[in-house]
């Protein structure tokens, strides 16, 4: 395999290898021009921060204040502040859930382009506004495209990349978020002085380029063929698996991958693809429900990290416990977010997801504690300065490499067909649910007049990353270097911690049939054969349940705790 794309090592049964074409360099770039999706939401979530802390912005949108970080007398409230950053999350939201009924209707693709349509529209409103009444529903109506992008991106990314490279691609979204945030901090430095409507407008028309360079790019691109089959254009998905793996329509390649992807589907077809149909199956490894869950408290638990506090509001916040240069500072940690994602588009096909996503939050939980300790023992030191300058990029390069990506990853790998659109957008949507509640709450845990946490709101971020070890350790399966009908396949045999040693054994295409549907209507869990059978097909029956329900409080109680 070429070194331009780290490929997954996971050994495959007798005769699967060639169900997938070989991954050539134009396929590649097909599949990675989606991820430049992430740019829209980097930019929008990034900019805001600088804004913020702009002299002309909070003389403009603020109020008589006598906040010492007010100028000439006006500011913001925290109330306002605290509106203004999580109302995006709140529109991202809704887009999301609505996206998940528009790609099983108009196709991923359309889906895509609608919502840098409705992106835009926001944006105008943006630029336009003079007052907080203005700008936030212009920030609504852009979260609500980037609920669209967000969730459709990850749908479309997962259904049309080779399973060798899937992981590597689909981190190619954070990727560009971390791009759009980089770009939003070098341009909120360059404006930040400027004492007219301009320092706050550039930053916010910017964006119409990204909204434009995707969509017109889109339309380039071939709709999904998963999609195709789907809707029963078979002709369809056969052309458009051509166009993505840089091969001709006939050749052996497509017409193998095609048949696996009508066959599964076929299999899966029985069950319905409504909303309510997320949540049936209960919690046995089947069943939809056990798989939303999964895929809605892994994005929960990425927001709890606490990284887009840095990324929100970090520049105020670095301004509040007394650092010169803030905006410098928030340059610093954005260019480390950047440099370090790359990292895993080759960890998470070598290594694998659990790994990345296990050692990564311990990584964080550890960081978020030193700067918390420090800032806690001795305020106001040139000391807790440093130590919150360097262990908080730090925490970042863990984020980056590890959280940042594989969430993205995994909830695009563990849903079947049916209900795949609409669980992608459940996950996503949870996404921008905690999102939202971080970015309304925090302002009035750091704020001085609020709760004036300082440094110590470091404990928290810590405490909800050591609760994401758990998680990972408990309930992310191993999916790397699987399509995803195997992926399928696995959540059904074996369990998470045992995931990583399951081997694909056979093609949907060619024999597997009545006897995945009858495992996946509630029959055996699995059965023996000599090319994939492994110790985890003994960790069934009541031990299987055992852990299942381990899990599940786990979830429960975090759930409830939060």
């Amino acid at each position: 395999m070429a070194i331009w794309a780290p490929t997954s090592n996971r050994p495959q049964g007798s005769g699967l290898q060639r169900i997938e074409a070989p991954v050539t360099m134009r396929g590649y770039l097909l599949c990675v021009f989606a991820a430049f999706g992430g740019i829209l939401f980097g930019f929008d979530s990034g900019y805001i921060s600088g804004v913020l802390a702009m002299k002309y912005f909070k003389q403009e949108f603020g109020r008589p204040s006598t906040d010492p970080t007010a100028y000439h007398g006006h500011m913001y409230t925290t109330g306002e502040k605290s509106l203004i950053v999580s109302i995006l999350s709140a529109g991202t939201f809704f887009g999301a859930l609505l996206a998940g009924v528009l790609a099983d209707w108009i196709g991923r693709r359309s889906t895509i382009i609608a919502g840098c349509a409705v992106f835009c529209a926001g944006v105008i409103l943006q630029v336009a506004s003079t007052t907080v009444a203005l700008l936030v529903p212009g920030r609504l109506i852009a979260g609500i495209g980037v609920g669209f992008v967000s969730a459709t991106i990850i749908l479309y990314m997962s259904e049309v990349a080779p399973k060798a490279v899937r992981g590597a691609i689909v981190s190619g979204y954070q990727f560009f978020i971390t791009v759009g945030l980089l770009l939003a901090a070098v341009v909120d430095q360059a404006t930040q002085n400027r004492m007219d409507s301009g320092s706050y407008r550039i930053p916010m028309a910017i964006q119409f380029l990204w909204a434009l360079v995707l969509g017109i790019g889109l339309f380039l691109l071939p709709e999904s063929p998963r999609y195709h089959v789907k809707k029963g254009h078979h002709e369809r998905a056969a052309t458009a698996l051509a166009t993505l793996r840089g091969q001709a329509v006939d050749s052996q390649y497509i017409k193998d991958e095609l048949a696996e992807l009508v066959a599964t589907y076929q299999l899966e077809a029985r069950i319905e693809g409504g909303w309510l149909d997320c949540f049936r199956g209960g919690w046995k490894p089947s069943g939809n429900l056990r798989r939303v869950v999964l895929g809605m408290a892994m994005q929960m638990m990425q927001q709890w990290t606490g990284v887009n506090f840095i990324f929100y509001y970090g520049t105020t916040f670095f301004q509040q416990v007394g650092l010169k240069n803030p905006f410098v500072i928030s340059m610093i940690t954005t260019a480390v977010n950047v440099g370090s994602t790359p990292l895993s588009f080759w960890t998470i096909e070598k290594l694998g997801r659990r790994p990345l996503l296990i050692y990564g939050a311990i990584g964080m939980a550890t960081c978020e504690f030193i700067i918390a300790a420090v800032g806690t023992a001795a305020e106001g030191s040139q000391a807790a300065s440093y130590c919150l300058i360097i262990f908080t990029c730090v925490y970042i390069f863990f984020f980056a490499s590890t959280w940042g990506p594989a969430a993205w990853v995994v909830i695009g790998e563990i849903f079947p067909l049916p209900i795949r659109a609409k669980g992608v957008a459940l996950s996503t949507a949870s996404n921008w649910l905690w999102n939202f509640v971080i970015g309304y709450i925090t302002p009035y845990m750091v704020d001085p007049d609020e709760g004036n946490l300082r440094s110590r709101v470091f404990f928290v971020w810590g405490a909800t990353c050591a609760l994401c070890v758990v998680f990972a350790y408990l309930l992310v399966p191993e999916t790397k270097g699987l399509s995803l009908e195997q992926v399928d396949q696995l959540l059904e045999e074996t369990v998470p911690r045992r995931s990583a040693a399951w081997v694909p054994h056979e093609a949907f295409a060619v024999g597997e049939g009545e006897a995945a549907l009858h495992r996946r209507e509630g029959g055996v869990a699995g059965h023996r054969d000599e090319d994939w059978y492994t110790e985890e097909a003994e960790f069934g029956g009541s031990a299987r349940w055992e852990l299942g329900w381990i899990e599940l409080l786990v979830i429960t109680l975090w759930v409830f705790s939060s």
